[in-house]
């Protein structure tokens, strides 16, 4: 273990203006860090594959109507099954988005996002979210980054970024076979293939003893959907934290003070 502390929230992107629950999540890393020291470290799920992580909701400036806005895809394959660091952003998608945001953030935030050219999901989402100076100061650790992944422990359940039809597609192995979730209880079984552990990411339930295995973190920041699924006996020497409440938990956080 570290002899300093060291502060951990995980996040898949959420966003391309992070939603308030990730600010929140920012925000008592940033206290507990004020009153015991030691270093705050952002999980970055980015090998997660769910197209609705990024959906991100902004209120009008003068009406506060709600818009929902999202990345869009090359193909449906990459839409649906493959990981947030591999999906492709389309670049028709950031010129129409950039025309639509001045009527819902403030004009350096409108800038930021044209001045933003990262090709991936993944990776324009947390460059958003450094250009906002929400990350000053916190190391970023990748789910995605093979150098992780080949670091960290062996787990039982895990996924497997596998190709499929000229796509990279996140398979659960299952039962010795690679298996792609359609919806619903339909799925799609890809030929046998080998792989390796820089292939590799967990599930849901292992990902808290995955994740700890190399970031050796003293406490962690749990959201409220976390609270309910996290394996705390998988890592019992971590102190756990509740994030601090925050309204609209759901919708994009983009009222930073200048």
């Amino acid at each position: 273990m570290s002899a300093s502390p060291v502060i951990c929230f995980g996040q898949q992107p959420c966003g391309f203006f992070p939603r308030r629950f990730l600010y929140a999540k920012i925000i008592t890393a940033r206290r507990l860090q004020s009153e015991i020291g030691g270093e705050i470290v952002f999980f970055y799920h980015d090998s997660d594959h769910d197209p609705r992580e990024t959906r991100t909701t902004l209120l009008h400036r003068k009406t506060g109507e709600a818009i929902e806005l999202n990345f869009a895809f090359d193909n449906q394959i990459q839409r649906k099954f493959s990981p947030l660091y591999l999906k492709r952003v389309r670049a028709d998608w950031h010129a129409k988005t950039s025309l639509q945001l001045p009527a819902y953030v403030d004009p350096r935030w409108v800038a930021a996002f044209r001045e933003t050219a990262s090709a991936t999901v993944g990776e324009f989402c947390l460059e958003m979210y450094r250009r906002m100076g929400l990350l000053d100061g916190i190391r970023v650790a990748r789910s995605g980054d093979p150098g992780f992944r080949n670091a960290a422990c062996d787990v039982p359940e895990f996924f497997v970024d596998a190709p499929y039809e000229n796509e990279i597609v996140r398979a659960r192995f299952l039962d010795g076979v690679l298996k792609v979730h359609k919806g619903g209880d339909q799925f799609l079984t890809l030929p046998a293939m080998e792989f390796t552990k820089a292939q590799t990411s967990p599930t849901r339930d292992t990902r808290l003893r995955w994740m700890q295995s190399v970031l050796h973190c003293t406490h962690y920041i749990a959201g409220a959907g976390e609270q309910a699924y996290l394996r705390r006996e998988d890592a019992p020497e971590i102190t756990y934290i509740n994030r601090d409440a925050i309204d609209r938990s759901d919708e994009a956080y983009t009222d930073i003070p200048a």
